[in-house]
């Protein structure tokens, strides 16, 4: 059996399954497992592990607590490098929880400096000065400055992080990126000597990422998204043999389940509505979100067939009435209970659109751990429950991610197996 080379701790379910996807891209057969893991778990063979929690909107100390059960548990399975994923919007108030974590993290790795790398530059997220850029914009004038939870208004990242730690925090310039792996060691090492334990580092495209994963390859921690994550999997995998990446065949009927209100997946969500039968869940029709439940769950149980069908509460700003953390959380249990009831009807292949929802659906399933198979669109893949005997595939997508397409593409897919 073979050991890890690289654990991944990663803020969220859909960010788990986003940087599974880069590492498995990158050529690393990897398993993710969502919550803290069974001390007993078997992982088999694999090069690399991802642990995906839900600490991203939790209160600083028990994001901190999670993830230390989860580092300990890495420690003594991974030989090499432990990297945290964080949301490419370095999603986090000023309380955290990214500075706590990492600041944990750091300490029960005893090293002394990481770096800083929210970048993707394949889905539009660049660093520039230290600055974060959605696209052109920068990060405090895109739609991330109106997020319920994490709602991001500074996009100095240097600014932003010395908000969340008591430790000195530093900016390795693009400039300095470009001049090679080797420059950017050397800075991180005098910067190290300095008392710096955060270097914030610029990227605006993939070479600037492998500079940076080269340069990083020695130390204990990193952070940043899956666009760093990629690269440090593709230096990884020249030393590793790789395997041909292809989805598993899963009979059942396809359920397509959205929770988030991002613009992409409102676009998927339109073209999905047009192509197979749907079902709104609208709190606003009810005095109590659990009363959705008895007519959405006649409604799953009516259309339950060979069609893929959709159950959504996905919706603009103007057709859901105020933010409510309160109601988005049942709404998400809700979701959780329908795919459960789902999958006991004979549903085999569920494509969900949300972090929080997928989280909630996944949990509601009970599903500790899956393989990572192939892509829908980067950062989407198809994944496969570890049971060998009745497996379930599931595409967990982060609200932002894929094509208008994606959830018709991935519903097809499904239908036509």
């Amino acid at each position: 059996m073979t050991t890890p080379i690289i654990g991944c701790i990663a803020d969220d379910y859909t960010g788990g399954t986003d940087v599974a996807a880069a590492l498995r891209r990158g050529g690393l057969r990897t398993v993710l497992l969502f919550g803290p893991p069974d001390p007993q778990l078997r992982l088999g063979d694999c090069d690399a592990v991802v642990i995906a929690l839900k600490t991203r909107s939790l209160p600083a100390v028990q994001a901190v607590e999670m993830s230390l059960l989860a580092q300990h548990w890495l420690r003594e399975r991974v030989t090499r490098q432990v990297y945290f994923k964080y949301c490419s919007t370095f999603d986090s108030t000023d309380d955290g929880n990214i500075g706590p974590v990492a600041d944990a993290l750091l300490d029960a790795q005893s090293a002394a400096v990481t770096v800083v790398c929210p970048a993707a530059p394949e889905h539009g997220r660049t660093v520039y000065q230290g600055h974060l850029f959605v696209h052109d914009r920068l990060l405090s004038e895109s739609s991330m400055r109106h997020h319920p939870l994490t709602p991001m208004t500074d996009p100095d990242l240097v600014r932003v992080l010395r908000r969340q730690t008591t430790h000195p925090v530093a900016l390795i310039p693009f400039p300095l990126v470009r001049q090679g792996p080797d420059a950017v060691a050397d800075r991180l090492a005098e910067l190290a000597c300095d008392g710096v334990r955060y270097v914030v580092v610029d990227a605006v495209d993939e070479a600037d990422l492998n500079n940076i994963a080269a340069a990083a390859r020695g130390l204990p921690l990193l952070t940043g998204s899956a666009g760093l994550a990629g690269a440090v999997g593709r230096i990884a995998a020249e030393h590793h043999s790789t395997e041909p990446v292809d989805i598993v065949d899963t009979n059942g009927p396809t359920v397509l389940f959205a929770g988030s209100c991002s613009r992409a997946t409102l676009g998927q969500v339109a073209l999905a509505r047009e192509k197979f039968a749907s079902y709104r869940l609208d709190p606003r029709t009810v005095a109590d979100v659990g009363d959705l439940l008895p007519g959405s769950h006649a409604w799953l149980a009516a259309h339950l067939g060979d069609d893929p069908i959709l159950i959504y509460s996905s919706a603009p700003a103007e057709e859901r009435g105020p933010a409510d953390p309160q109601t988005a959380g049942a709404l998400e249990q809700l979701m959780g209970a329908l795919a459960r009831a789902a999958v006991d009807a004979g549903a085999r292949r569920l494509v969900i659109a949300g972090g929080e929802t997928s989280g909630a659906v996944v949990d509601s399933l009970g599903i500790t751990a899956v393989r990572v198979d192939a892509e829908m669109d980067r950062g989407v893949p198809w994944c496969t429950t570890l049971a060998p005997a009745d497996p379930l595939s599931l595409l967990l997508k982060s609200g932002n991610f894929g094509t208008p397409d994606l959830l018709v593409r991935a519903a097809s897919l499904g239908a036509s197996r």
